[in-house]
Protein backbone atom coordinates (compact mmCIF):
# COMPACT_ATOMS: atom_id res chain seq x y z
CA UNK A 1 0.00 0.00 0.00
CA UNK A 2 1.02 3.16 -1.36
CA UNK A 3 1.03 6.00 1.67
CA UNK A 4 0.65 9.76 0.68
CA UNK A 5 0.10 13.02 2.66
CA UNK A 6 -0.89 15.39 0.00
CA UNK A 7 -3.29 14.56 -3.01
CA UNK A 8 -2.15 13.86 -6.48
CA UNK A 9 -4.07 12.66 -9.79
CA UNK A 10 -4.72 9.11 -9.26
CA UNK A 11 -8.12 8.59 -10.97
CA UNK A 12 -10.17 5.68 -11.82
CA UNK A 13 -10.38 5.04 -7.83
CA UNK A 14 -12.73 2.85 -6.16
CA UNK A 15 -12.17 4.93 -2.61
CA UNK A 16 -13.68 4.47 0.84
CA UNK A 17 -14.04 7.95 2.89
CA UNK A 18 -13.67 7.86 6.65
CA UNK A 19 -11.53 8.77 9.73
CA UNK A 20 -11.10 5.12 10.63
CA UNK A 21 -10.28 5.49 14.22
CA UNK A 22 -9.57 1.48 15.18
CA UNK A 23 -10.50 0.52 12.04
CA UNK A 24 -13.46 -1.53 13.96
CA UNK A 25 -15.67 -4.32 12.28
CA UNK A 26 -17.91 -1.36 10.91
CA UNK A 27 -15.40 0.48 9.46
CA UNK A 28 -13.89 -2.97 7.99
CA UNK A 29 -17.31 -3.29 6.06
CA UNK A 30 -16.57 0.23 4.26
CA UNK A 31 -13.64 -0.50 3.56
CA UNK A 32 -13.71 -3.91 2.19
CA UNK A 33 -16.34 -3.11 0.37
CA UNK A 34 -14.06 -0.55 -1.60
CA UNK A 35 -11.67 -3.17 -2.43
CA UNK A 36 -13.93 -5.94 -3.37
CA UNK A 37 -15.33 -3.16 -5.96
CA UNK A 38 -12.31 -2.52 -7.19
CA UNK A 39 -10.89 -5.83 -7.33
CA UNK A 40 -14.30 -6.77 -9.56
CA UNK A 41 -13.63 -3.95 -11.71
CA UNK A 42 -10.32 -4.08 -12.74
CA UNK A 43 -9.15 -0.64 -10.62
CA UNK A 44 -7.39 0.44 -7.85
CA UNK A 45 -9.00 1.21 -3.79
CA UNK A 46 -8.22 3.77 -1.99
CA UNK A 47 -8.47 4.90 1.37
CA UNK A 48 -8.99 8.58 1.76
CA UNK A 49 -8.50 10.12 5.51
CA UNK A 50 -6.64 12.19 7.59
CA UNK A 51 -3.52 12.34 9.63
CA UNK A 52 -5.44 13.79 12.71
CA UNK A 53 -8.72 13.83 13.49
CA UNK A 54 -10.77 16.37 12.74
CA UNK A 55 -11.51 17.38 16.61
CA UNK A 56 -7.75 18.63 16.79
CA UNK A 57 -9.39 21.16 14.43
CA UNK A 58 -12.27 22.14 15.67
CA UNK A 59 -11.47 22.10 19.18
CA UNK A 60 -7.93 22.06 19.61
CA UNK A 61 -7.41 18.61 20.70
CA UNK A 62 -7.68 15.34 20.04
CA UNK A 63 -9.85 11.94 21.65
CA UNK A 64 -7.68 9.45 22.90
CA UNK A 65 -7.17 7.21 19.65
CA UNK A 66 -7.96 3.02 19.73
CA UNK A 67 -5.02 2.46 17.48
CA UNK A 68 -1.75 4.54 17.21
CA UNK A 69 -1.45 6.09 13.42
CA UNK A 70 1.21 3.31 12.42
CA UNK A 71 -0.84 0.42 13.30
CA UNK A 72 -4.26 2.22 11.83
CA UNK A 73 -2.08 2.32 8.56
CA UNK A 74 -1.02 -1.65 9.06
CA UNK A 75 -4.78 -2.94 9.18
CA UNK A 76 -5.43 -0.70 6.58
CA UNK A 77 -3.17 -2.31 4.04
CA UNK A 78 -3.89 -5.55 5.55
CA UNK A 79 -7.58 -5.35 3.70
CA UNK A 80 -5.79 -4.97 0.45
CA UNK A 81 -5.75 -1.28 -0.05
CA UNK A 82 -4.01 -0.19 -2.66
CA UNK A 83 -3.30 3.51 -2.09
CA UNK A 84 -3.70 5.46 1.45
CA UNK A 85 -3.88 9.49 1.49
CA UNK A 86 -3.59 11.10 4.46
CA UNK A 87 -4.22 14.45 4.60
CA UNK A 88 -4.19 17.48 6.46
CA UNK A 89 -7.74 18.36 7.96
CA UNK A 90 -6.87 22.06 8.17
CA UNK A 91 -6.45 22.32 4.58
CA UNK A 92 -9.58 21.49 3.04
CA UNK A 93 -11.78 22.23 6.23
CA UNK A 94 -13.38 25.54 4.85
CA UNK A 95 -14.70 23.80 1.31
CA UNK A 96 -18.57 23.08 1.44
CA UNK A 97 -19.81 19.93 0.65
CA UNK A 98 -19.91 20.61 -3.23
CA UNK A 99 -16.29 21.73 -3.35
CA UNK A 100 -15.07 18.75 -1.86
CA UNK A 101 -16.93 16.28 -4.07
CA UNK A 102 -15.97 18.51 -7.17
CA UNK A 103 -12.32 20.12 -6.14
CA UNK A 104 -10.85 17.17 -4.38
CA UNK A 105 -12.37 13.71 -4.85
CA UNK A 106 -13.54 14.10 -8.85
CA UNK A 107 -10.59 15.89 -9.62
CA UNK A 108 -8.02 14.45 -8.28
CA UNK A 109 -9.49 10.46 -8.09
CA UNK A 110 -12.45 10.54 -10.70
CA UNK A 111 -14.02 7.94 -8.87
CA UNK A 112 -15.45 4.94 -10.18
CA UNK A 113 -17.10 3.63 -6.84
CA UNK A 114 -17.50 5.70 -3.57
CA UNK A 115 -18.50 3.81 -0.26
CA UNK A 116 -18.88 5.73 3.10
CA UNK A 117 -20.28 4.27 6.18
CA UNK A 118 -24.39 5.45 7.31
CA UNK A 119 -22.95 8.50 9.29
CA UNK A 120 -20.63 10.11 7.05
CA UNK A 121 -20.58 13.67 7.15
CA UNK A 122 -17.95 15.84 5.22
CA UNK A 123 -18.03 19.55 4.03
CA UNK A 124 -18.28 22.96 5.80
CA UNK A 125 -20.39 22.15 8.84
CA UNK A 126 -21.18 18.70 8.10
CA UNK A 127 -23.12 19.95 4.80
CA UNK A 128 -22.43 16.55 2.73
CA UNK A 129 -23.66 13.11 3.87
CA UNK A 130 -24.65 10.16 2.53
CA UNK A 131 -27.52 10.86 1.04
CA UNK A 132 -25.58 13.96 -1.12
CA UNK A 133 -23.03 11.31 -2.26
CA UNK A 134 -25.94 9.19 -3.67
CA UNK A 135 -27.73 12.30 -5.09
CA UNK A 136 -24.64 13.34 -7.04
CA UNK A 137 -23.48 10.07 -8.00
CA UNK A 138 -24.73 10.01 -11.74
CA UNK A 139 -23.78 13.51 -12.10
CA UNK A 140 -19.87 12.84 -11.64
CA UNK A 141 -20.36 8.97 -12.63
CA UNK A 142 -19.49 7.04 -9.92
CA UNK A 143 -21.08 4.08 -8.36
CA UNK A 144 -21.74 4.99 -4.47
CA UNK A 145 -22.15 2.42 -1.78
CA UNK A 146 -23.76 3.50 1.80
CA UNK A 147 -22.75 0.92 4.35
CA UNK A 148 -25.39 -0.12 6.58
CA UNK A 149 -24.53 0.49 10.60
CA UNK A 150 -22.54 -3.06 11.76
CA UNK A 151 -24.36 -4.04 15.08
CA UNK A 152 -23.37 -6.47 17.73
CA UNK A 153 -26.14 -7.35 20.65
CA UNK A 154 -28.33 -5.15 19.01
CA UNK A 155 -25.60 -1.89 19.67
CA UNK A 156 -23.76 -0.24 16.86
CA UNK A 157 -20.59 -0.35 16.42
CA UNK A 158 -18.81 3.02 16.51
CA UNK A 159 -15.78 4.43 17.98
CA UNK A 160 -16.77 6.50 20.52
CA UNK A 161 -18.84 3.22 22.00
CA UNK A 162 -15.63 1.33 21.69
CA UNK A 163 -14.11 4.63 23.83
CA UNK A 164 -16.19 4.17 25.96
CA UNK A 165 -15.78 0.76 27.02
CA UNK A 166 -12.53 0.72 27.01
CA UNK A 167 -12.30 4.16 29.41
CA UNK A 168 -15.03 1.85 32.07
CA UNK A 169 -12.52 -1.47 31.59
CA UNK A 170 -15.08 -3.25 29.74
CA UNK A 171 -13.00 -5.06 27.58
CA UNK A 172 -14.87 -7.84 26.15
CA UNK A 173 -17.50 -5.33 25.20
CA UNK A 174 -14.89 -3.23 23.41
CA UNK A 175 -13.17 -6.32 21.94
CA UNK A 176 -16.16 -8.03 19.97
CA UNK A 177 -16.99 -4.81 18.25
CA UNK A 178 -13.03 -4.18 17.25
CA UNK A 179 -13.52 -7.13 16.19
CA UNK A 180 -9.66 -7.94 17.50
CA UNK A 181 -7.59 -7.54 21.14
CA UNK A 182 -7.21 -4.03 21.85
CA UNK A 183 -3.54 -3.46 22.14
CA UNK A 184 -0.28 -1.57 22.51
CA UNK A 185 3.14 -2.26 22.02
CA UNK A 186 6.41 -0.25 23.55
CA UNK A 187 9.96 -1.12 24.63
CA UNK A 188 10.57 -2.29 27.52
CA UNK A 189 11.52 -0.17 29.96
CA UNK A 190 13.44 -0.87 33.64
CA UNK A 191 11.14 -0.16 36.81
CA UNK A 192 11.61 -0.58 40.51
CA UNK A 193 12.32 -4.27 39.68
CA UNK A 194 9.86 -4.72 42.98
CA UNK A 195 7.90 -7.83 41.32
CA UNK A 196 11.23 -10.18 41.08
CA UNK A 197 11.68 -9.85 44.74
CA UNK A 198 8.08 -11.48 45.29
CA UNK A 199 8.44 -13.99 42.26
CA UNK A 200 6.67 -11.85 40.01
CA UNK A 201 9.39 -10.60 37.89
CA UNK A 202 7.37 -7.96 35.14
CA UNK A 203 7.91 -6.11 31.82
CA UNK A 204 7.11 -3.06 32.47
CA UNK A 205 6.10 -0.45 29.33
CA UNK A 206 4.88 3.62 29.00
CA UNK A 207 1.62 3.71 28.22
CA UNK A 208 1.11 5.59 25.02
CA UNK A 209 -0.58 8.86 26.03
CA UNK A 210 -2.33 9.21 22.64
CA UNK A 211 -4.25 5.83 23.31
CA UNK A 212 -7.87 5.63 25.11
CA UNK A 213 -6.87 5.27 29.00
CA UNK A 214 -7.43 1.87 30.93
CA UNK A 215 -9.10 2.45 34.32
CA UNK A 216 -5.87 1.84 36.64
CA UNK A 217 -6.62 -2.03 37.65
CA UNK A 218 -5.32 -5.54 36.40
CA UNK A 219 -6.02 -7.07 33.63
CA UNK A 220 -5.31 -10.43 31.78
CA UNK A 221 -3.10 -10.09 28.80
CA UNK A 222 -1.78 -12.01 25.62
CA UNK A 223 1.81 -10.63 24.66
CA UNK A 224 4.44 -11.75 21.66
CA UNK A 225 6.45 -13.67 24.90
CA UNK A 226 3.27 -15.45 25.96
CA UNK A 227 0.63 -14.89 28.04
CA UNK A 228 0.15 -12.70 31.41
CA UNK A 229 -1.11 -10.64 33.90
CA UNK A 230 -0.79 -6.81 33.97
CA UNK A 231 -1.08 -4.10 36.35
CA UNK A 232 -2.27 -0.43 34.96
CA UNK A 233 -1.85 1.92 37.05
CA UNK A 234 0.52 3.88 39.68
CA UNK A 235 1.26 0.81 41.55
CA UNK A 236 0.53 1.98 45.43
CA UNK A 237 1.95 -0.72 47.53
CA UNK A 238 5.34 0.15 46.68
CA UNK A 239 4.80 3.68 45.87
CA UNK A 240 5.38 3.98 42.60
CA UNK A 241 5.71 7.26 40.54
CA UNK A 242 4.06 7.85 37.49
CA UNK A 243 1.46 5.42 35.57
CA UNK A 244 2.85 2.47 33.96
CA UNK A 245 2.05 -0.63 32.33
CA UNK A 246 3.46 -3.51 33.99
CA UNK A 247 3.36 -7.09 32.48
CA UNK A 248 4.18 -10.25 34.13
CA UNK A 249 4.44 -12.98 31.89
CA UNK A 250 3.65 -16.57 32.21
CA UNK A 251 6.54 -18.85 32.96
CA UNK A 252 8.88 -16.48 31.02
CA UNK A 253 12.18 -15.69 32.90
CA UNK A 254 14.48 -13.82 30.51
CA UNK A 255 15.68 -10.43 30.17
CA UNK A 256 13.92 -8.40 27.15
CA UNK A 257 14.85 -4.56 28.26
CA UNK A 258 14.89 -2.63 25.33
CA UNK A 259 12.90 -5.11 23.24
CA UNK A 260 9.42 -4.61 21.57
CA UNK A 261 6.61 -6.23 23.96
CA UNK A 262 2.92 -6.07 22.49
CA UNK A 263 0.18 -6.75 24.50
CA UNK A 264 -3.33 -7.52 24.14
CA UNK A 265 -6.02 -7.14 26.49
CA UNK A 266 -8.63 -10.31 27.50
CA UNK A 267 -10.65 -8.80 30.24
CA UNK A 268 -10.26 -6.69 33.08
CA UNK A 269 -9.77 -8.88 36.20
CA UNK A 270 -9.98 -6.06 39.21
CA UNK A 271 -8.93 -2.40 40.23
CA UNK A 272 -5.99 -1.08 41.54
CA UNK A 273 -5.52 -0.97 45.12
CA UNK A 274 -3.01 -0.54 47.51
CA UNK A 275 -1.91 -3.58 49.71
CA UNK A 276 -0.59 -3.42 53.49
CA UNK A 277 2.36 -5.24 52.20
CA UNK A 278 4.24 -7.15 49.68
CA UNK A 279 3.41 -10.45 51.37
CA UNK A 280 -0.17 -9.20 50.82
CA UNK A 281 0.37 -8.14 47.10
CA UNK A 282 1.80 -11.53 46.49
CA UNK A 283 -0.95 -13.59 47.52
CA UNK A 284 -3.45 -11.18 45.43
CA UNK A 285 -1.15 -11.87 42.55
CA UNK A 286 -1.41 -15.12 43.01
CA UNK A 287 -5.10 -15.02 43.13
CA UNK A 288 -5.25 -12.91 40.41
CA UNK A 289 -3.48 -15.89 38.05
CA UNK A 290 -6.21 -17.63 38.88
CA UNK A 291 -8.61 -15.77 37.40
CA UNK A 292 -6.94 -15.72 33.58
Amino acid sequence: MQIFSELNKNPGLSIALGFFDGVHSGHRAVIQNAVNYAKKNDCKSAVITFKEHPCCFFYGKSPKYILSGKERENKIQALGVDYMYELDFESISGLTADEYLKDVLVKYFSPCAISTGWNHNFGYKKSGNAKFLHDNSKKFGYEYFELAPQKINNEIISSSTIRKYLSRGEIEKANAMLGYQFYTEGTVVKGQQIGRTIGFRTANLIYPEALVELPHGVYSVETNFGKGIANFGTRPTVNGEGTLLEIHILDFDKDIYGQTLSVKFNKMIRAEKKFPSLDALKKQIENDIKQL
